[in-house]
Order: structure tokens, then sequence, then C-alpha cells
């Protein structure tokens, strides 16, 4: 089972023309526009890449990360379980209703996806 909370080490690199280049050094790499656009871009790296997956690389240790200036280092967080609830993977579902409820139903403009959907958040309380 996955941790939830996630922590690993970023490195800053202003920009000449603006901005900043973010590398996670045991993911890959992102942009922001300002430091706090860079640590919400890491962050959204960290989660689209670890989202799904059976183990997570380890983190760096923070000491270990060496930066010459401008550059800048830092520790992004990131709730793994929160990341994939907030951006989910859909998955396509074959389901039976009975023939009036769909007829009603496409006469009223439901959406059936979004209704089933709400009906298992109520139902699992998720």
């Amino acid at each position: 089972m996955l941790p939830n909370l996630l922590v690993y080490p970023i490195i800053l690199h202003k920009e000449t023309v603006g901005g900043f280049s973010v590398e996670v050094p045991d993911i890959g790499w992102t942009q922001g526009d300002d430091p706090a656009d860079a640590l919400a871009m890491a962050q959204d790296l960290i989660g689209t890449a670890l989202a799904g997956e059976d183990t997570v690389p380890p983190a760096t240790p923070f000491d270990q990360i060496e930066v010459s200036a401008p550059d800048m280092k830092a520790l992004v967080s990131i709730d793994l379980e929160l990341f994939c609830r907030q951006h989910p993977v859909m998955v396509r579902k074959h389901v039976s209703i009975p023939d009036y409820l769909n007829d009603l139903g496409i006469e009223q403009g439901i959406n059936f996806s979004k209704l089933l959907t709400e009906a298992l958040h109520l139902r699992l309380d998720a």
C-alpha cells in the first residue's frame, strides 16, 4: 500500500526570460510562472506521475540536493489519495436499467453518468 503523504525535494531554476524551471530529481521537470506556481506545478507533476502506480520512487534526501545560486531547493508534499480523488481517471461501465426509466431520464435531460457518480458518492460516503 502506498503512503498517502509524499514529500519530495525540488530545485527551482530561475529562467532568464521569466518564470522558473522546476526539477523534481526523482520524478522529472515542469515549470511555473513564479515560486508559488512552481510549487503547485511540482505537486501536480508528482501526483500525475505517481497516480495509479504500485510503487513510488524513494525521495532523495534533502541534504544530498546541491544547488548553486540563484537556484533554490525546497520540499514539496502531496497527499496522493486526495490528488487522485481530485483528478480521477474515468472508467466506462456498462449498466442496465429499465427502458421506461431510460426514456424518462432522456426526456428530462438527465446525465446518467453524473447521476450514477453522485449516487455512488452518497452510497459509499466517499
